[in-house]
């Protein structure tokens, strides 16, 4: 049988695998075990082993399976690594979000560009992998919550260093055109509470209005992020080439006459070095400890200022030498690397040593839009690079 039919027999059994995968429902924050379960039941049949882990709940679920090599010799491991979650639909789509529907050489279905289709390839091939004489391990690692500041990973990134997988070749599905991606900034995300003490705007020195507060610890966010502009490093890769820090919203208050005694912040920081981050965080909490809580315990002692990390994704740094943006190259002849604005579970793999590349099917444009498709020929582009991992990963 020729590479070709072999590849198309790949193609067609991706996009079945695909369109089960778009079946599940898996929004970020919502169960993804069914999805989860899928595909640890397809890998366990190609004989692989596996190990899941989870979240307090055990609702949101990890999973880390792998093919191990019949011949192996030393060389690093490949872990093929994706998200499961995907972000909400709205009411504006002309198809059913969580139905597959190909029109025009396109598949519409959330999760389809960002980021299932990497994982449905993924899958497709295991196993083409399960019966090579393969010299080297191939993981599969499946997170939840990436979109949600990345809070399925951290816990898989905790066991894989428990049980010593600290060493091989990360390549990370998402939407990239198949382009070699080797940096990103980090993000951060806060939400920032104040409670104060309610009272009739007419009285307002017996008060103490949380929104005024927050509206002053905004202010204060403004002026750092000027001063984040002055810390930009030199020769920065980065567009804007310094870190980035942005308002998301202030709510709090119930009527035009009444002293709020409640109010919150959502704000977030992109910095592009993890100092940023640290300079940042230390300078708003000094503003808020040493200047705004004593403010507002001399009117109303039991006043509080609270900041919620809502998750923090840490950058993804560009390494000169690579193993894994160098292993992309061999196989895309690509030598190119790009950075982009967008996060992902990079820098959690690159952090414990493993050398990351991100590298995936689709296009980021296409991500969280009402009707988000994947072209048919991305899918067909990223069979192929499997296919050279495959040639890559055999014992002679």
């Amino acid at each position: 049988m020729s590479t070709e039919i072999n590849l198309e027999k790949l193609y067609e059994n991706s996009i079945k695998i695909l369109t089960d995968l778009i079946g599940f429902k898996t929004i970020s924050g919502e169960d993804n075990s069914k999805l989860i379960n899928y595909c640890e039941e397809y890998l366990l049949k190609l004989g692989a082993t596996s190990f899941k882990t989870f979240d307090d709940e055990k609702k949101r679920v990890n999973l880390f399976a792998t093919i191990k090599a019949k011949k192996p010799n030393g060389i690093k491991p490949i872990i093929l690594s994706g998200h499961t979650d995907t972000v909400p639909v709205s009411k504006s789509w002309s198809t059913d979000p969580f139905k597959a529907t190909i029109k025009n050489d396109k598949l519409y279905g959330r999760g389809s560009c960002d980021m299932k289709g990497f994982i449905a390839c993924a899958l497709a091939f295991a196993p083409i992998y399960s019966q090579t004489n393969l010299n080297r391990d191939i993981h599969f690692s499946f997170t939840f919550d990436e979109e949600t500041a990345c809070l399925g990973a951290p816990i898989l990134i905790k066991e894989l260093k428990k049980r010593n997988i600290k060493d091989g070749i990360c390549i990370v599905g998402e939407p990239t055109k198949m382009k070699i991606i080797d940096a990103h900034k980090g993000c951060y995300e806060y939400t920032t509470y104040f409670e104060g003490l309610a009272g009739h705007s007419s009285m307002p020195h017996k008060g103490v209005s949380a929104v005024e507060y927050a509206t002053r610890y905004a202010n204060k966010l403004i002026e750092l992020r000027e001063e984040l502009k002055k810390r930009v490093p030199k020769n920065s890769i980065f567009d804007p080439p310094f870190s980035t820090l942005q308002v998301g919203g202030i709510f709090g208050g119930i009527a035009h006459n009444v002293i709020a005694d409640k109010c919150h912040i959502n704000w977030e920081t992109r910095p592009v070095v993890k100092e940023d981050g640290i300079f940042l965080n230390a300078e708003i909490d000094k503003y808020s400890n040493e200047v705004l809580l004593p403010e507002m315990k001399k009117v109303f002692p039991n006043s509080k200022i609270r900041k919620e990390i809502i998750g923090e994704v840490i950058g993804f740094d560009r390494i000169e030498k690579s193993e894994a943006c160098e292993l992309v190259s061999s196989l895309t002849g690509d030598n190119s690397r790009e950075v982009v604005s967008f996060g992902t579970e990079a820098g959690l793999f690159q952090e414990i040593g493993i050398s990351t590349v991100v590298c995936g099917p689709g296009s980021i444009e296409q991500a969280h839009k009402v009707d988000e498709f994947i072209e048919l020929n991305e899918i067909k582009k990223c069979l192929n690079f499997l296919n050279g991992i495959k040639s890559k990963s055999t014992a002679n």
